[in-house]
């Protein structure tokens, strides 16, 4: 995201919130906001997907500290640039991207940069040469952020990046990236001074959270409400996945809330594994009754156990 788009739009507007919302309030505000415009929701409805999209971004810049802070600041300030190059020698740069647009899938085509090519968060010039001394200097790097949704980073993405020499060039994400990674493009940062090796790029990844799925690792981590009486009694649910299948799930009788089941590898697919579909159960407790509900659940107080399931705190 450019810095053009944090200084056009006011994200706690979009959230409708103010701008000293706390953490937990603004996940709460984010969660009723995602379940109401998701796009499965609201099927062929293109306002409600552009709406999904909005109340995404926003919360995945406020819910990070570091991001809203900085955002916050560009706000007051009223303008400043989002990409800045690193190291020695590199003021007064200009937002190398003019613009992050996505792109298609499409992986493998010739040209793409894997940007798990190197894994390093170095960003200051270097010299090589004669063991350091005298020799050609390395450009400095130049540092960008890319955001995702939670699926696309799951299951790998393409996008495209404009340079500073105003070509744009594609970039396949292999799948599994996770939200704050720094991953480096090799030779696309700034020329070097005296005919040295240009400087890299260097991308941190942003992935908005999901109203359903959350990551754990390799995991993959959600949330099932049951009601009381498929706790008590057993029953098989059904679960979605990452992508977009069905898993059934059998609830064993007398399953608590905060049970944790297991679905093996339907969680995040990299080429260092696959992890595990996490479902942790959640009973469901009925905010209305209807006179017949409320009738037979005071038959069952009437002959349920004499146990205090508190009394083991009080030791």
């Amino acid at each position: 995201m450019a810095s053009q788009d944090w200084f056009d739009k006011d994200f706690y507007k979009i959230l409708g919130v103010e701008k000293t919302v706390e953490a937990a309030e603004l996940k709460k505000v984010y969660r009723k906001l995602a379940r109401k415009y998701h796009p499965d929701s609201n099927p062929g409805d293109a306002a409600a997907e552009a709406k999904f999209k909005d109340i995404s971004e926003a919360y995945s810049v406020l819910s990070d500290p570091e991001q809203r802070k900085e955002y916050d600041e560009l706000r007051a300030m009223g303008s400043g640039a989002r990409f800045t190059a690193g190291g020695s020698g590199s003021g007064g740069f200009e937002d190398v991207f003019s613009r992050f647009q996505r792109g298609g899938t499409g992986g493998g085509n010739p040209g793409f940069d894997d940007l798990f090519s190197m894994f390093n968060q170095g960003g200051g010039s270097r010299r090589g040469g004669f063991g350091g001394f005298g020799g050609p200097q390395k450009g400095a790097d130049v540092r960008a952020r890319t955001t995702l949704d939670f699926l696309a980073a799951a299951k790998g993405d393409t996008i495209s990046l404009r340079g500073e020499d105003g070509k744009t060039f594609k970039v396949k994400i292999p799948a599994g990236v996770a939200d704050g990674q720094k991953i480096r493009l090799r030779g696309r940062g700034r020329p070097s001074p005296n005919g040295g090796e240009a400087g890299d790029i260097v991308v941190e990844v942003a992935v908005r959270p999901h109203p359903v799925f959350s990551r754990d690792g390799l995991n993959v981590r959600l949330t099932v409400p049951v009601t009381f009486t498929e706790a008590v009694l057993g029953t098989t649910i059904e679960v979605p996945t990452l992508d977009g299948s069905r898993v059934k799930m059998r609830v064993a009788p007398g399953t608590p809330s905060g049970r944790v089941l297991r679905v093996k590898g339907r969680g995040i697919h990299t080429s260092k594994g696959t992890g595990d579909l996490l479902a942790e159960v959640q009973v469901a407790v009925p905010s209305h009754l209807s006179d017949a509900e409320r009738e037979a659940l005071e038959a069952y107080r009437s002959v349920e156990a004499d146990e205090n399931p508190r009394a083991g705190l009080f030791v």
